[in-house]
């Protein structure tokens, strides 16, 4: 049963888009480098900079937007409730709503530096057991507690337990004496509701990444990524970056992953519809069925909507939302140091990796095909050695590969967020960190960043500060 968007959500959406509508523009800066996201760039640098429309959406898809970002934003609550738009909530879940994960627009944050009640925003453990489900390709579901675990409950359904996190601290000292302190993670999944993890389950955390621009990379060429891919390291650089295949979770086909920070999710459509459901509890035209398993006695039995909890017109509207979410311009393009660091980014081989420029070709937004982009990724996997392991593979991508993850817009987390938590699971507290956790193919970048002068580290950090 589907029921069609509400005449009052249409009203909000265009009085919010009136409110938010801002114009793009190089922000200051020289030539292309500034646009980012070709002509879905904005000129915002304030704490709403990854929330807004690109003046290149028609008044109809403007209109959608902010129907989209009204849902994104929306809380939702447990079934039966008194609005059916809200309702479906659980019975287990991580957040009530989108923005709960990604603030403002932006990146999950660690507990450490949390506001609800000391808990992880936006912070996920994904679970699993050694083995391919059959149906997906994709990992074995935990068969206690699932794909995820859900550290919050409706009413009358006890939690699946806590996350508790602990860091293991140690220093780095680079080649002129400079020390920087690096912090390693210990997840803990603690007063457990069901009984014990099963003897060879494996967790992953996940921090929820900013949103920018995924419609863009949506619209890359599947055979640009193929072209880049050099599973085998044939040209002898020690960058052997792996497309990721993986089973669309609607219908089953073999597809290209993009998102996700293992490149586990093939389209928005995917990750918006799997989000709703395995981190809200929102049951939808792709995932029908509550996230409960089968010793989950008392989430089976919690009330349900006794429909879909988010029809599918509200769904692709969220969907719209995400991919049509503008990517804000780079700043002090003209800098000296930001000039130089650029250089240094070449030299250093990090744009091995974190490929500056690409072509979109047919996107579902028609005004962001043909688009000239800068979003420092190649969107491909590639083993990021045993400090960043998490030791649980996820379709294609082993227990030590990654995604690399699009730098557009880094260096506005502190501005949307408060703070900066970097890398899949928040750990780099700076570039600096982050850089120094690199290792596998990475491991010559993060070499020649140790062994830089002072001047050249705070050039590339003004670099990548400026995207």
């Amino acid at each position: 049963m589907r029921r069609t968007i509400s005449s009052w959500l249409l009203a909000i959406g265009l009085a919010l888009l009136i409110a938010a509508c801002v114009g793009s523009g190089s922000s200051g800066g020289e030539g292309i480098d500034a646009q980012l996201g070709g002509d879905a760039t904005v000129d915002d640098a304030s704490a709403n900079a990854f929330g807004f429309a690109p003046d290149s959406l028609t008044a109809d898809q403007q209109q959608l937007f902010s129907i989209g970002e009204t849902l994104f934003d929306q809380d939702f609550s447990p079934s039966p409730g008194s609005d059916p738009i809200s309702d479906g909530l659980g019975p287990m879940f991580n957040g009530t709503s989108c923005t709960s994960c990604h603030v403002e627009g932006g990146r999950g944050v660690p507990p450490d530096a949390a506001n609800r009640d000391g808990e992880p925003i936006g912070v996920l453990v994904r679970l699993s057991i050694p083995g391919v489900d059959p149906l997906t390709g994709g990992p074995l579901l935990e068969p206690t507690y699932g794909i995820q675990f859900q550290d919050r409950a409706v009413e009358g359904v006890p939690p699946e337990g806590r996350i508790e996190i602990g860091y293991e601290i140690t220093a780095e000292t680079l080649s002129d004496g400079e020390t920087y302190e690096l912090r390693r993670p210990i997840y803990s999944l603690v007063d457990l509701a069901s009984g014990p993890l099963a003897p060879d389950a494996m967790m992953s955390p996940r921090l929820a990444p900013q949103i920018i621009g995924m419609g863009l990379l949506e619209a890359i060429p599947d055979a640009t990524l193929m072209a880049a891919a050099d599973p085998d390291d044939e040209d002898g650089d020690g960058i052997s970056g792996r497309v990721s295949i993986v089973g669309d979770s609607m219908t089953g086909n073999a597809m290209v992953g993009r998102f996700g920070w293992k490149a586990n999710v093939a389209t928005v459509l995917n990750q918006v519809a799997d989000a709703f459901h395995t981190d809200m509890g929102i049951t939808n035209y792709f995932h029908p069925r509550e996230t409960c398993t089968a010793a989950q006695t008392a989430c089976l039995a919690a009330p349900l909507s006794g429909f879909f909890d988010i029809d599918d017109d509200r769904l692709r509207a969220v969907v719209f939302y995400n991919q049509a979410l503008a990517v804000p311009a780079a700043r002090n393009t003209d800098d000296p140091d930001v000039i130089a660091g650029r250089t240094l980014f070449e030299d250093f081989g990090c744009a091995s990796c974190h490929t500056p420029t690409v072509e979109t070709a047919q996107a579902a937004i028609p005004a962001f095909s043909n688009q000239t982009i800068h979003p420092f990724t190649d969107l491909l996997l590639h083993d990021m050695g045993p400090g960043l392991a998490d030791d649980r593979p996820t379709f294609e991508a082993s227990g030590t590969e990654w995604r690399t993850p699009p730098l557009w817009g880094i260096g506005l987390i502190p501005e949307v967020n408060g703070e900066r938590f970097l890398l899949h699971d928040g750990r780099a507290r700076s570039i600096e960190e982050a850089i120094l956790w690199h290792g596998g193919e990475a491991a010559s970048a993060a070499d020649a960043f140790r062994n830089a002068t002072p001047e050249q580290r705070r050039q590339l950090v003004a670099f990548i500060e400026s995207l």
